[in-house]
């Protein structure tokens, strides 16, 4: 932990991608990584069904938009993994659009070490189009804590991320915490909440209304140690936020090694 700790505080003096990466890859990342040998071949697909209507700080309008993202993640031991992301978007008026790629590499604190709780460490960084996100490059510090509690499960990313191009420079480092938990009503399917917030500067929170909020009520079903499913509908509770998202990921593993799953694993 002191470890981890010590590498988030030296990047500190370094927003996720915003809202506009937040409608992109929508998750809660659980704290696994993904093991040896093993890819993670991963589509998020997401659509604001209520959301801006007009161009917002030279930004295109989110309403009816889909927002369609290609991830792609790679194990090397039991405690690395990397993984890259394509971001597209499709809306009325602009058609299919490349929004941007970014770049994830993550750590995790081995099982061997039997921690009570589940910890990593993500930082992705990568480039995005302004017409899509307002900042062009960007760099996240994710660090991951999650538990599981008999049929309960639980994770936080108390989230930090900074812009280096773009009108969210001089908010300088900006807090961003997702929450996730869910309850297993059978051994294949867990019905839970997931929230993501972006709080303003570190130094300085923004007022409510600028805030973003969302609540997004989930179920993650297991349709087999290989595969990932998630869909849910959000909520926004600010005017800074979009005010209904409807996600979905679907995943599918691949290698040779056949690794226990766990069905409530967020990532």
């Amino acid at each position: 932990m002191r470890l981890l700790l010590t590498i988030l505080l030296s990047v500190l003096s370094f927003q996720s991608l915003s809202r506009a990466q937040e409608n992109y890859e929508i998750q809660v990342y659980g704290s696994e990584t993904m093991p040896p040998h093993k890819t993670m071949l991963e589509f998020h697909t997401n659509f604001t069904v209520q959301g801006t209507k007009t161009e917002t700080d030279g930004m295109r309008p989110t309403n009816h938009a889909w927002h369609e993202t290609l991830e792609l993640t790679h194990g090397f031991n039991d405690w690395f993994e990397t993984g890259f992301y394509v971001f597209m978007t499709n809306s009325r008026g602009y058609g299919w659009q490349w929004v941007g790629d970014h770049i994830r590499p993550r750590v995790r604190v081995p099982p061997s070490w039997n921690w009570p709780v589940g910890v990593s460490l993500s930082t992705e960084v990568g480039y995005q189009r302004a017409a899509y996100a307002g900042d062009t490059w960007n760099m996240e510090i994710r660090p991951i804590v999650d538990k599981e509690l008999g049929r309960w499960y639980m994770s936080f990313n108390p989230t930090v991320d900074r812009a280096f191009h773009g009108p969210g420079v001089a908010s300088g480092v900006v807090f961003s915490p997702n929450f996730k938990a869910s309850y297993a009503v059978t051994k294949k399917v867990n019905f839970g909440a997931e929230y993501y917030g972006s709080l303003g500067p570190l130094h300085s929170f923004a007022l409510l209304r600028e805030q973003e909020h969302q609540i997004f009520p989930t179920v993650d079903i297991d349709f087999g140690p290989d595969w990932e499913f998630n869909f849910g509908v959000g909520l926004g509770f600010t005017g800074s936020t979009d005010h209904m998202i409807m996600k979905m990921i679907i995943g599918r593993r691949f290698g040779s090694l056949n690794w226990k799953h766990h069905s409530r694993e967020s990532h």
